[in-house]
């Protein structure tokens, strides 16, 4: 035999021996030592080298059955570079191949086909492949899309225990959902979208305790939808959309984590779902929903995307959705809702798309949702709007056909239609009962108010209805699809640099470039990229012992920080120490924002320099907002994150970004790290307890530095303006006291209750009392409040015969 044979023969015995390969190769260059010339000897000796047991060699067992799958999947053009001679766990990935090793067995298998292929062959069998995945007992992840899967998904899938996730989307499986899933006790998230399963939604979907994620999209399923469902108390996010469901949806509001719920293209109804109000995202079109809109829909304040079109909806529109405080996207279309909008309607401002067509709505369209300087989507044809702009039905039109779908008794509209009489008669008693309703209202609202202003002082703040609530319920969510399209941002997309990027940045880290120390130990450098933006590379020094993926979460947490009020991040970087291939350091690379800090534009600038009142409230604003992204918009959310004026940073428009965020990374190679997020407001145990509510506290010093000008930098200074601020509001006054404290730089004539809006959010934010202290929503809502009110009584000012003291240019 030659050499190129013995080492073909060697090479097999080793892949797929096992240890008594490894004996039969030991046997085998024994012999060739003895018998074969120098050359063979010589090689013999390297092959030896070569097959020296490696720890990080995938078992000879799981490589066959990576190779085995490749055969049962008919050769994919996706694993053409699966072979023999490759260890496929060094293989590169790529984002339709991905195969995941930890100590010798595969935990992570990912295939993406065409999206457009075919069913396989009929001699594919389903079964057999389901017995080969089997041999990888320690898979936690499996991920089969697009690759013509067909039958019936085996039961054999519940001997992987070990399954987390499982997403099986985009082919061509049909029958029930087995019911051996149900014993996958680790199991989170379960995607079996774009198939053919038929039969109901499994009532043993409740027995998976960790099951968060859920998605059945587009399938044959029918039926009604279980009341088990409610029992999913850490689901966070349910599709089922495009199915033949039908009925009323079970009560969920036991679920208290749901996030996102989407149930279009069914035939779900007619009651409109019973749901908790911590909803981001609920679409419920074409489907058989009727009766009018309950008023719960205007608490959910976290609310991004609401879509109910195509449906047989009646009765009033609710306006407050337009100004729900995080809404981007509202769909009314396609059902007969009624009643008159107004042009000074008010719109939330992250509001991108409205569609309200197809209604039967009068009056004019707000100016909210039509301002050129906006870009929204804004459709309403096929209303009986005043307008020319797009199609309306004429006035008459939207009263008959909201007599025809029923907003008056069918014996009434009988009635009405024969005897012009009665119906004149029975609106005049209508008007005379509600005009005698209202004074009944009227003078008892005027003695309960009375008898309560003797007993304390009124109080001015427009309670938001979300008072109490706590963010902290959606710290670890599943997914919020929060973060603003990248171009709108103007930042790249994240990326992996490499070191001699950072190096040729830095001028390999010159003196010149170092900017100091963060609070954590690392070291900040601003560096120029290669196309010229700046950036600051934070640069944090490790242990040895540390590999890539024992940071892959970090990085995932970090590459999501893209956001219009956070410092974005740019990307990420690795060394090794090169004796044991462990992390030396990590670079994080974030955005440079050149405009300075909030402290140096309130606190420390020149008077000439300071912002004024509108805008340190935009300035808030976007400071809440940030934090609402920092609870809320990413998985999990970034609690105690060292909020502090100098910490909050201002682009060249005067936008507020923060810089500190409590990334887990700067802390997993310190021993004994403070509690991250420690400021000044007392313990590190209630802080661990309601980590929410320690940004709040945080804020509520920035909202100080805001109102007073002042440099607040201890706790006895923080107690001594919150009382100052708390006396200037308790009695009815000129504005004067408040005057005395506020930063001089105001003019007299900025707005009081604007200002009076303001303290009194910071002085709940400052309650020792962390359960006393708003939620992110309840703050973001007075601050928009007190900016409108200033917006507000600025244009009714400038507008009097009298105009108002001149305020200083700014």
């Amino acid at each position: 035999m030659g050499s190129g044979g013995l080492f073909d023969e060697i090479w097999r015995t080793s892949i797929f021996g096992g240890e008594r390969g490894y004996l039969v190769i030991v046997a085998t260059i024994a012999v060739k030592m003895i018998s074969g010339s120098c050359s063979s000897r010589l090689i013999v000796l390297v092959i030896i080298f070569i097959l020296i047991p490696n720890s990080s060699q995938l078992q000879s067992s799981q490589a066959w059955t990576l190779l085995r799958i490749r055969r049962l999947l008919n050769y994919p053009s996706v694993l053409s570079n699966w072979n023999s001679y490759t260890n496929i766990c060094d293989l590169e990935q790529n984002p339709s191949v991905t195969v995941v090793c930890y100590e010798e067995s595969i935990t992570q298998l990912h295939i993406i086909g065409n999206e457009s292929s075919s069913p396989l062959p009929a001699s594919f069998s389903i079964k057999s492949l389901f017995t080969t995945i089997a041999r990888l007992p320690n898979l936690k992840v499996l991920s089969l899309r697009s690759l013509g899967l067909w039958g019936h998904l085996p039961g054999k899938i519940s001997h992987l225990s070990a399954l987390e996730i499982v997403n099986m989307s985009s082919n061509f499986l049909y029958g029930v959902i087995p019911q051996q899933i149900s014993s996958l006790e680790n199991l989170q998230t379960l995607v079996l979208d774009h198939n053919m399963f038929s039969g109901q939604v499994p009532d043993w979907l409740s027995s998976l305790p960790l099951l968060t994620f859920l998605s059945l999209e587009n399938n044959n399923l029918t039926g009604r939808l279980p009341d088990s469902l409610s029992k999913l108390k850490t689901l966070r996010m349910l599709v089922l959309s495009s199915n033949r469901l039908s009925g009323n949806v079970p009560d969920l509001r036991p679920l208290t984590n749901l996030q996102e719920l989407h149930l279009e293209d069914n035939r779900l109804g007619p009651q409109f779902p019973r749901l908790g109000n911590r909803l981001v995202s609920l679409t419920l079109q074409k489907n058989r929903f009727t009766g009018s809109l309950p008023s719960e829909v205007a608490s959910y304040f976290l609310l991004q995307r609401l879509d109910i079109s195509s449906n047989r909806f009646v009765g009033p529109f609710l306006p407050s959705l337009l100004i729900l405080p995080c809404i981007q996207h509202l769909n009314i279309s396609g059902n007969r809702f009624t009643g008159m909008l107004y042009e000074n309607m008010s719109c939330s401002e992250g509001l991108e798309s409205a569609d309200l067509s197809a209604n039967l709505l009068t009056g004019n369209i707000p100016g909210c949702l039509i301002s050129n300087h906006d870009n929204k989507v804004v459709l309403y044809s096929d209303n009986c709007l005043v307008t020319k702009i797009q199609s309306q039905h004429p006035y008459a039109y939207c009263q008959n056909q909201a007599l025809a779908v029923g907003i008056l008794p069918h014996e009434q509209k009988k009635t009405s239609a024969s005897n012009p009489i009665y119906l004149t008669g029975l609106i005049g008693g209508i008007i005379l009962s509600v005009i005698v309703v209202c004074l009944v209202i009227f003078f008892t609202i005027r003695r309960v108010n009375a008898k309560r202003a003797t007993e304390r002082s009124p109080r001015r703040l427009i309670e938001h209805a979300s008072y109490g609530y706590s963010s902290k319920l959606l710290a670890d969510a599943r997914y919020i699809s929060v973060t603003k399209k990248l171009g709108a941002l103007g930042v790249p997309a994240y990326r992996s640099f490499s070191l001699e990027e950072l190096e040729a940045a830095t001028n390999n880290f010159a003196t010149s470039a170092f900017m100091g120390e963060g609070s954590h130990g690392h070291e900040l450098y601003k560096g120029s990229l290669k196309d010229g933006s700046l950036a600051v590379i934070r640069c944090l020094k490790l242990h040895r012992g540390h590999n890539s993926q024992n940071y892959n979460r970090h990085i995932e947490i970090i590459s999501k920080l893209r956001h219009r009020h956070l410092v974005c991040a740019l990307g990420h970087c690795f060394d090794y120490y090169t004796d044991d291939s462990s992390i030396s350091r990590v670079f994080l690379i974030f955005e440079y924002v050149p405009n300075g800090t909030l402290r140096s534009s309130i606190s420390e600038g020149v008077a000439g320099q300071k912002l004024n009142w509108p805008q340190r409230i935009a300035a808030a604003i976007g400071v809440a907002r940030g934090i609402q992204f920092l609870h809320a918009g990413i998985i999990p959310g970034l609690f105690a994150n060292n909020l502090k004026t100098t910490n909050i940073l201002l682009d060249q428009n005067l936008v507020t970004k923060i810089s500190s965020y409590n990334l887990p990374v700067f802390f997993e190679n310190v021993k004994n790290e403070v509690a991250p997020g420690s400021s000044l407001d007392g313990s590190n145990d209630e802080r661990t307890k309601h980590l929410d509510k320690v940004d709040i506290y945080d804020f509520g010093i920035i909202l100080l530095e805001i109102i007073s000008g002042r440099v607040i930098t201890s706790q006895h200074e923080i107690e001594t303006v919150k009382d100052e601020l708390q006396a200037s509001i308790t009695t009815e006054d000129d504005g004067a006291p408040r005057r005395s404290i506020v930063d001089p730089v105001f003019p007299r004539a900025t707005c009081d209750e604007s200002l009076k809006t303001v303290i009194d959010i910071c002085i709940r934010c400052l309650s020792m009392d962390p359960m006393e202290r708003p939620s992110i929503e309840d703050v973001l809502w007075n601050l928009q409040f007190a900016s409108q009110v200033h917006d507000g009584w600025k244009q009714s000012s400038t507008s009097s015969d009298e105009p108002p003291l001149n305020e200083p240019h700014l």
